[in-house]
């Protein structure tokens, strides 16, 4: 069986971990929540996708603890295959079966109708905290911030059928986010977010109302940029209605 994981630094599987650590320093993967999945696009097989476990402390992920699929939608390794006799944190029982994160139908979904190069998905408390305070929205918007800048300006190419980035947002532009309603299950949400990437093809995340937030990007470091920029401006917008200051400015 061919070997999916590396010592190299950039590895998809070593770079999960990295992230996961940082994410947790931020408050955003506690409790074992959330997830990062990544596609690795610069190897031999760009369809290859390395997804992170579940129910497991993100800030403790070992490497061989990932799930490896191809896509559309085909797991081609399982964490279980290579650590019969115990798993490979300490904190998890002996008899502790791995299973992919319950949210690995979005990420897939995303990777196949957005063609992108990683996934985010974080339980960030500002996420939860503005789609309970603009509980009437299907969208978060907000413009003339700065840290607009750092998301991207996506467009339907009408020849590919692909949506792809075109350039940057400006800061006086306006950052749509859909909102969906959470369902008990994640996968339930499948149909539903993949109605929205549809309807929003200019959005680069979803929230979802009192759960969290999926953020892709073309890469993983795309990805983890636009979900720090958005958390920024997810915070300034609470700070803001706090303050009575609209979000939009004509």
């Amino acid at each position: 069986m061919a070997s999916f994981f590396s010592d190299h630094k950039n590895h998809p599987a070593n770079v999960i971990c990295e992230l996961c650590r940082l994410f947790y320093d931020n408050n955003w993967v506690t409790g074992t929540g959330g997830g990062i999945s990544i596609r690795d696009v610069d190897g031999e097989n760009p369809d290859i996708v390395y997804i992170a476990p579940s129910g497991i402390q993100k800030e403790r992920l070992h490497p061989k603890e990932m799930f490896v699929a191809e896509l559309p939608d085909k797991i081609l390794r399982s964490p279980n295959e290579d650590n019969e006799k115990e798993p490979l944190s300490l904190d998890l029982a002996a008899n502790f079966k791995y299973k992919p994160l319950a949210c690995t139908p979005l990420f897939l979904s995303i990777y196949n109708l957005r063609d992108a190069g990683a996934c985010i998905h974080t339980h960030s408390q500002n996420a939860v905290l503005a789609t309970m305070i603009w509980e009437d929205k299907l969208v978060f918007e907000m413009n003339n911030q700065e840290q607009i800048k750092a998301l991207p300006k996506l467009e339907m190419n009408v020849a590919t059928g692909k949506i792809e980035k075109v350039g940057s947002l400006h800061n006086h532009e306006t950052m749509v986010i859909p909102i969906v309603d959470n369902t008990p299950l994640e996968e339930d949400l499948t149909e539903t977010l993949e109605a929205t990437l549809k309807k929003y093809p200019g959005a680069t995340a979803v929230l979802v109302r009192r759960h969290g937030i999926h953020v892709w990007g073309e890469n993983i470091w795309k990805a983890k940029i636009y979900n720090e920029a958005i958390d920024y401006l997810l915070e300034l917008a609470i700070k803001m209605h706090q303050n009575g200051i609209p979000l939009i400015k004509d």
